[in-house]
């Protein structure tokens, strides 16, 4: 999902071409991959 974000595709186009998902889920996506990021310059500036 992050992929195609990055490559431009909006949250109305991912919803549609994949109906399974719903806007939390993309919310959900978002928030982990911060919370990761987060993490990994955390442990990078420690070093």
């Amino acid at each position: 999902m992050l992929g195609w974000l990055a490559a431009g595709m909006t949250h109305s186009e991912i919803l549609a071409d994949y109906p399974e998902l719903t806007e939390a889920d993309i919310r959900a996506c978002l928030a982990y991959a911060a919370e990761r990021e987060s993490r990994e310059v955390r442990i990078g500036a420690a070093a």
